[in-house]
């Protein structure tokens, strides 16, 4: 197991993080299985575990607080704090007022005085990165976190951050948190290049591409979209839909290579993302126990230069064969009147 320290921060963690999205009511509902499966990550060897507010409203980082009792100086603690927790406008976002008053009910559900890395889920274009930047400062100098990040932001958003925290002599982002798979490679393009630049460490997410390299979704075979991942974004496994289709003919060709190094596939998608340079270690996210005891193979894995290529050939560096982020759009194109000139201004002037 490999070691190396979070951008600036101090924190080592091991080169696969344990992630907790999939417990609470969305995924391992059982507490006390949700324990034993975080208990066994860490006698494995993994010492930083990620979750978020927003994961079954709360649930998520109760779990994670009781199944720390006792061992909460041995953990590097990871949440987030954007998403909306309730109704009316002041319960989500990166504002100063809401990041207040949520780190201290994460502090709360976690069942402890520091959090080791708070970060900032989404963007949020609502409220200026200064204020965000300031707040987050602020709540290191009380001792509250000891650093913080972001996830899933664009790599100008994270240019942006840094140059206003330069500007205003302000505390700046020291990780990222992105999704990265063999089927999503975008982020090689901007974003881990960025990081690299910025010395941030960077915590990928979302190995398994949402589940299609688990092995379970398969050409030709039966695909159930009335339960699990499929239940919740039936859009993103319908084999019907081309896009989907394209992920099954590509999941085909990734079988084959793994069976050609004597590994499977999630082995190989949970080996992928650590071999990048830019990458300092990969979360993981079991629902249970076999499926813990399966991905940390991928953990032992070391994928030679030719296996790399071969990836390289069946989906281009760079490229996204889906969306990897089903929960938020840039505003500049969710929002049409941001993409279009009022009618009366369309035509050309000459």
């Amino acid at each position: 197991m490999r070691y190396r320290v979070l951008g600036g921060t101090g924190i080592e963690v091991s080169a696969h993080c344990l992630g907790t999205m999939m417990f609470g009511a969305v995924g391992n509902p059982d507490h006390g299985d949700c324990i034993r499966i975080i208990h066994a990550a860490l006698d494995h060897g993994i010492n930083f575990v990620d979750t978020a507010d927003m994961y079954s409203a709360g649930e998520s980082e109760e779990i994670v607080g009781k199944a720390l009792r006792g061992r909460r100086d041995d953990v590097v603690l990871a949440t987030k704090v954007h998403f909306r927790m309730g109704e009316g406008p002041n319960r989500g976002g990166n504002s100063r007022r809401w990041i207040i008053k949520e780190v201290e009910e994460s502090l709360k559900r976690l069942q402890t005085d520091w959090i080791d890395l708070y970060q900032i889920h989404r963007p949020d274009h609502t409220t200026d990165i200064e204020e965000t930047l300031s707040v987050l400062g602020d709540l290191v100098q009380q001792g509250k976190i000891r650093a913080f990040g972001c996830s899933t932001f664009p790599a100008e958003e994270i240019v942006e951050a840094h140059h206003v925290a330069e500007r205003r002599g302000l505390r700046r982002f020291r990780t990222e948190q992105p999704p990265y798979s063999i089927l999503a490679r975008g982020i090689e393009a901007s974003v881990l290049p960025v990081c690299q630049r910025y010395g941030m460490g960077v915590l990928t997410w979302s190995p398994l591409a949402s589940g299609f390299l688990t092995g379970r979704y398969r050409k030709g075979g039966p695909i159930d979209l009335s339960t699990g991942r499929a239940a919740l974004t039936p859009a993103r496994f319908d084999p019907s839909i081309p896009e989907n289709a394209a992920k099954l003919d590509v999941v085909e060709e990734l079988v084959e290579l793994a069976a050609s190094i004597g590994c499977t596939l999630p082995e190989l998608a949970v080996a992928f993302p650590v071999a990048h340079p830019g990458v300092t270690s990969v979360i993981i996210g079991p629902r249970t126990m076999e499926q813990l005891e399966a991905l940390l193979k991928g953990a032992s894995l070391t994928l030679d230069d030719a296996t790399l290529d071969r990836i390289d050939e069946i989906v281009p560096p760079g490229t996204n064969l889906y969306s990897p982020d089903g929960v938020w759009r840039p505003p500049v194109l969710a929002d049409t009147a941001r993409r279009r000139r009022p009618l009366t201004d369309r035509a050309a002037r000459l």
